[in-house]
């Protein structure tokens, strides 16, 4: 059964995260909003999953949640599916490796990101409605 308190609490957190992160200099922090971004989408995805009555836990938690989607929500191209699993693997090389993120990577996604934010935001809103 879902959980559309808890889809409603993710929703309005990834909300903030995001008006958060369009106030950060991108060329000073580019690793750091790349990992927001992330942040974002994992969320949001979580957030999806719990509307359809899962959860993913442990190791691999974050890479099963890709994987859900990419099954069972058409509304997400290969593409997409594709730069959600690239945000992933990036986000993990900051957290873990002290990766830096080329600024021109983001500017290049960012239109991207935001699209595929914006989707999962319509789905989330669709489904508490």
């Amino acid at each position: 059964m879902p959980d559309k308190e808890k889809v409603k609490s993710i929703l309005k957190m990834a909300d903030i995260t995001l008006e958060m992160v369009k106030g950060i200099d991108i060329a000073k922090y580019s690793s750091n909003i790349t990992k927001e971004y992330y942040d974002i989408i994992r969320e949001l995805m979580t957030a999806i999953l719990l509307h359809d009555g899962y959860k993913t836990y442990g190791e691999g938690g974050h890479k099963k949640l890709i994987e859900y989607l990419a099954a069972n929500r058409r509304q997400f191209s290969e593409y997409e599916i594709s730069l959600i699993d690239d945000l992933r693997v990036t986000r993990n090389k900051i957290a873990n490796d002290g990766f830096s993120v080329d600024v021109d990577y983001l500017k290049r996604k960012i239109k991207d990101i935001l699209k595929i934010i914006g989707k999962m935001r319509m789905i989330l809103n669709k489904c508490l409605s």
